[in-house]
């Protein structure tokens, strides 16, 4: 059964740090490309990070102009888990974070198949 757990949210201060994960079980996080969405309350759903598939001809990650030079994607095959390093965070930050699974990075979360039921990050001014 395909399943992805995010954990590591919470409160921090702005400025502060958080590292989001998310463990899959199901299949292999090498072989998806896995995005990060968020979600704030009366907003639409937002891409803010992606890592492309090991199989990627690519091989990138890529990040919004929102969160570039603060947030980093990162994937440990190991552990089958796909980690959000937040730093610098601004109270614009405060959302619910979401980790996908797809076939190739997008900004757009229809072309995920595969969702986690999401972490809450808030951040105080």
């Amino acid at each position: 059964q395909v399943q992805l757990v995010e954990s590591g949210g919470g409160l921090a201060q702005a400025g502060g740090s958080l590292r989001l994960s998310c463990a899959a079980s199901g299949f292999s996080v090498n072989y998806y490309a896995i995005g990060w969405f968020r979600q704030a309350p009366g907003k639409d759903r937002e891409g803010v990070s992606c890592i492309t598939s090991l199989t990627s001809s690519d091989r990138s990650t890529y990040h919004a102009d929102s969160v570039k030079g603060r947030f980093t994607i990162s994937r440990d095959g190991a552990k089958n888990t796909v980690y959000l390093q937040m730093n610098s965070l601004k109270p614009e930050d405060t959302a619910v974070y979401y980790c996908a699974a797809g076939y190739h990075c997008s900004g757009a979360p229809r072309q995920y198949d595969y969702w986690g039921q999401g972490t809450q990050v808030t951040v105080s001014s």
